[in-house]
């Protein structure tokens, strides 16, 4: 297996690419960040891409934010209160100005969480704030959010990535031209080009070493590491397969930082499915994954082994789960309890995996499909455009198929928007259809107090059930890894690969 691995790693290398490429260089007071894609909206009321949201975490401003065991800390909000399960008041600092010079109030709070529940803007953000029954303003540093029930995702909501104020009365067209707090101005952006931004003038926030940044997007894998060989380009994070970052280590004018991520990459199973609604299949299914040679060989050790959606850093993480180690011989036994023997031509049944057509899904695929057969299950991998993979897997069209949580994780509601009855498709993410009173109603729980011990306890046990019935199989944690030129420097990586680092960053000749 390993054999058979690295030869399909070999055919990918793609280290003669950089032979002989003539150095360029950026301006001195412009810091070159590669991207895979445009970001979708830059009006953080609405988009939720990954680029839309890590671009705007330097525009814009939330009420709170998270610190390296995701717990909440003050932002914008310098305090907040919860005299009661259904209200919030949060007070805010008295010294915030918009990029444009006007003072950031709880009214421009008032509205930017306004427009969104009221769909003045479309946005499927909306979803997030349907607890809220209304918000006042009383008076310039304070906001009240009234709640129609208990709400432990509030605070998760206005954090950093998901939320940014916005001005009052900034209308639907507020994505031209975005206005912000944050360290970082908007200048310009180009669909399928780039995005500019400039160190703004009136942040309250420590200003920034870096002058300019440009966001430059490339949709293509072997042209970003060609861009940083180059010295076109300053950075790239989580953007290159593993081969191609161990390939540019050679580059002297270049350098990599990483550490442990929180991007989590899954399995999911449909477990209305006739033979995957067996939880002992879906246990087999994990023991017969031998995920640290994947590891090792797909991901070159850039990842480690989940055991839970949780990140082990995050406060709610319970590592006393159920462990799921490669033990091929345990997964036959399991296979062979659950009436599901070998027969004639070798195999127990059939089941099919959807993939999208992205080269590492398909690798992933074909690699699950060898172990697996090796226990008797016969994995039917299809390939479809992201487009339409995305489409079948939120409506639950699926036997079994990869996915990834990419700081959707972060918050302890991952658990009811995944595995939570109430959040079957279109209503959220248990695209698996996944059921369990006890779960429910431990989310109940913990959704109703904001008591800290109360809240862990019940996450605790669910994260022991699920690793007992395995609705779907946690396997990695992606490294954060950022491909710099070595002029780029003092930089500080956050676990969920967002462009903070940049705020810090210095560009030295």
């Amino acid at each position: 297996m390993s054999k058979k691995l690295v030869k399909v790693l070999s055919l990918v290398a793609i280290c003669w690419f950089f032979a002989g490429c003539k150095q360029q260089h950026n301006s001195s007071s412009t810091a070159t960040m590669l991207i895979e894609s445009s970001p979708t909206n830059l009006d953080p009321r609405i988009g939720v891409d990954a680029q839309s949201e890590r671009i705007d975490s330097l525009i814009f401003d939330s009420l709170v934010r998270r610190d390296e065991h995701f717990n909440l800390q003050p932002w914008l909000a310098v305090r907040w209160e919860n005299p009661d399960p259904l209200t919030y008041i949060f007070h805010l600092r008295n010294d915030v100005q918009f990029q444009d010079g006007r003072p950031l109030t709880s009214a421009d709070v008032k509205y930017t969480l306004d427009t969104i529940i009221q769909g003045k803007v479309i946005s499927v953000k909306a979803n997030a704030y349907q607890t809220i029954d209304r918000i006042d303003a009383p008076d310039a540093q304070t906001l009240i959010v009234h709640l129609k029930k208990p709400d432990p995702a509030l605070l998760w909501n206005v954090s950093d990535g998901g939320f940014g104020v916005v001005p009052a009365g900034s209308g639907r067209d507020f994505w031209k031209h975005p206005v912000g707090s944050g360290p970082f101005a908007f200048v310009s952006q180009e669909q399928d080009k780039d995005v500019v931004l400039r160190r703004a003038d009136r942040s309250w926030q420590p200003q920034p070493s870096i002058e300019n940044l440009r966001f430059a997007v490339v949709p293509d894998a072997t042209t970003r590491a060609l861009e940083l060989q180059k010295g076109s380009a300053d950075a790239a994070i989580n953007a290159l397969p593993a081969d191609t970052v161990y390939a540019l280590r050679k580059e002297r004018n270049l350098q990599i930082d990483s550490g442990p991520g929180t991007t989590l990459v899954y399995l999911t199973f449909n477990t209305r499915d006739p033979v995957l609604r067996d939880a002992r299949v879906r246990n087999a299914i994990a023991l017969a994954i031998n995920r640290p040679l994947i590891i090792h060989s797909l991901f070159r050790d850039q990842a480690r082994l989940a055991e839970s959606v949780l990140p082990p850093e995050h406060w709610a993480w319970n590592g006393s789960v159920a462990k799921h180690d490669f033990n091929p011989a345990a997964a036959s036994a399991l296979l062979d309890r659950a009436g599901y023997t070998r027969k004639a031509d070798g195999f127990r049944f059939h089941i099919g995996m959807k993939t999208s057509t992205d080269e590492g899904s398909r690798l992933l695929a074909m690699v699950v499909q060898q172990q697996l057969a090796d226990v008797g299950i016969a994995l039917d991998v299809r390939s479809y455009e992201f487009a339409t993979f995305y489409a079948d897997i939120s409506r639950g069209v699926f036997q079994v198929a990869p996915s990834r949580w990419i700081g959707g994780n972060e918050a302890p509601d991952i658990f009811r928007y995944s595995f939570s009855t109430a959040s079957f498709p279109p209503h959220g993410a248990n695209r698996g259809f996944y059921a369990n009173a006890r779960v429910d109603q431990l989310l109940t729980e913990a959704a109703s107090t904001a008591d800290r011990a109360t809240q862990k306890t019940a996450y605790d046990e669910v994260q022991t059930i699920l690793a007992d019935e395995m609705p779907a199989i946690n396997l990695w944690y992606l490294d954060t890894v950022l491909v710099h030129s070595r002029r780029l420097q003092d930089l500080h990586l956050s676990p969920s690969g967002n462009y903070d680092f940049l705020r810090d960053a210095t560009l030295k000749e």
